[in-house]
């Protein structure tokens, strides 16, 4: 039987980089593998790669939560997308009762984030692909080993290259996804970790996070899981509870803004979906309000 993919690895080839897109991002719905790779064909047309590269024992399929599919490579497969060199770091190998579990939910809307910045790069012509964010990066907050409590996870890093006139500017993000299942003062807690964060000391004197960023990444909150009611007084708690608290300040550093997530798929990071903690203006990811200011 011939092979329904080539046996060289490919980076050019429309199925490794679906097959490093499971890879990085987990788990994936074929509607978004779809909106990620194939937004100019039917969803038909992402399907069928789908159970192409399911035939070869390349990816797997899980029903999770309210019966919805989502696809994740194999060890073959990651094995796979080793080999063509894009990976960074060791990959989480998922099996279906994982991808099937409560936290996919999860990191699904983490995608969901990541996708909404790609058709806004696509629009714009910027840099922004499907492997531009990185999902639970870990921060130490103390230059010492081995000490409990001193680390932030940020649910992932984003990093978008955008246009300024003739220049390229490379804009990273922390994005913090929460689904409305901690209380808001939770939330505003880990989201005032970025603070000490920005502020915790390496052995050198230098900042720990300059081990990693040449500039300390601006901070977004995507607000998901409940009704759009509920997440607008969810996201009003939030910037309450963060304007009292004493990590961050007034004004904030860094930068926390947040958003609904169904809002930023529906109409992009470029517009003023974001309440700014300190300020409670409107603005965009960048900070800019409805005139393009910030």
């Amino acid at each position: 039987m011939t092979s329904a993919f080539p046996t060289r690895a490919d980076s050019g080839a429309p199925w490794i980089e679906v097959l490093a897109s499971l890879t990085q991002h987990r788990a994936l719905t074929a509607a978004q593998v779809h909106a990620m790779h194939l937004p100019e064909v039917r969803l038909r047309q992402a399907q069928r790669l789908l159970a192409g590269l399911g035939r070869e024992g390349l990816a797997d399929r899980a029903v999770g939560l309210r019966a919805q599919r989502v696809w994740f490579a194999t060890a073959k497969g990651i094995e796979a997308v080793r080999r063509v060199g894009v990976l960074e770091g060791e990959p989480l190998q998922l099996d279906r009762r994982s991808a099937a579990g409560r936290l996919m939910a999860h990191t699904l809307a983490v995608n969901d984030v990541g996708i909404a910045f790609m058709a806004a790069a696509r629009e714009r012509d910027e840099g922004f692909g499907a492997l531009s964010w990185r999902h639970e990066i870990f921060h130490p907050m103390s230059a010492g080993r081995g000490r409990r409590g001193k680390a932030k996870i940020a649910d992932a890093i984003l990093t978008y290259l955008r246009s300024e006139g003739r220049e390229t500017v490379v804009e990273q993000r922390f994005c913090e996804l929460d689904r409305a299942t901690r209380s808001a003062e939770g939330l505003a807690r880990e989201l005032a970790l970025y603070a000490r964060l920005r502020a915790a000391p390496g052995g050198d004197g230098r900042p720990l996070w300059r081990d990693s960023y040449p500039a300390f990444p601006s901070v977004i909150c995507v607000l998901a899981g409940a009704r759009t009611d509920l997440l607008w007084r969810r996201r009003a708690a939030v910037l309450a509870f963060l304007a009292a608290h004493p990590a961050i300040g007034s004004p904030p550093r860094p930068p926390l803004r947040l958003c609904l997530l169904e809002e930023l798929c529906a109409e992009g990071p470029y517009a003023p979906i974001f309440e700014e903690a300190g300020s409670g203006e409107a603005v965009d990811w960048l900070g800019r309000g409805e005139g393009g200011e910030g």
